[in-house]
């Protein structure tokens, strides 16, 4: 079931996650986003340990899609560096993974 897969990405704001979404979901690059409350993410940048709060997405999408919804979000994304990594579904509800595949087909196949 690799035709599916589970993205993650993380923003500085709510206002910035609910964009990336709106865009991600109004384009049909992703079935559903998930926005997490904030979590507190530590790491390495420019050769300093950074911290700072954050606000995760979860999207799910059609593995085909992956190259138009990285650069859809990097497009509105406001880091220079965006966490963008997808997750290979394996297993999953049929009629879940139907509704995936329904709702981000092309136009003409949706009809």
């Amino acid at each position: 079931m690799t035709d599916y897969i589970s993205v993650a990405t993380t923003t500085d704001s709510v206002a910035n996650a609910r964009q990336i979404a709106g865009v991600l979901l109004d384009g049909r690059l992703a079935a559903c986003v998930q926005i997490s409350a904030p979590i507190e993410s530590r790491y390495w940048w420019q050769g300093e340990i950074e911290s700072a709060t954050e606000w995760r997405l979860t999207i799910k999408t059609r593995a085909a899609l992956f190259d138009d919804l990285c650069s859809a979000i990097r497009a509105v994304h406001p880091s220079s560096v965006p966490q963008i990594l997808a997750l290979p579904i394996v297993a999953g509800n049929r009629d879940y993974l139907a509704w995936i595949d329904e709702v981000t087909a092309p136009p003409v196949a949706r009809q």
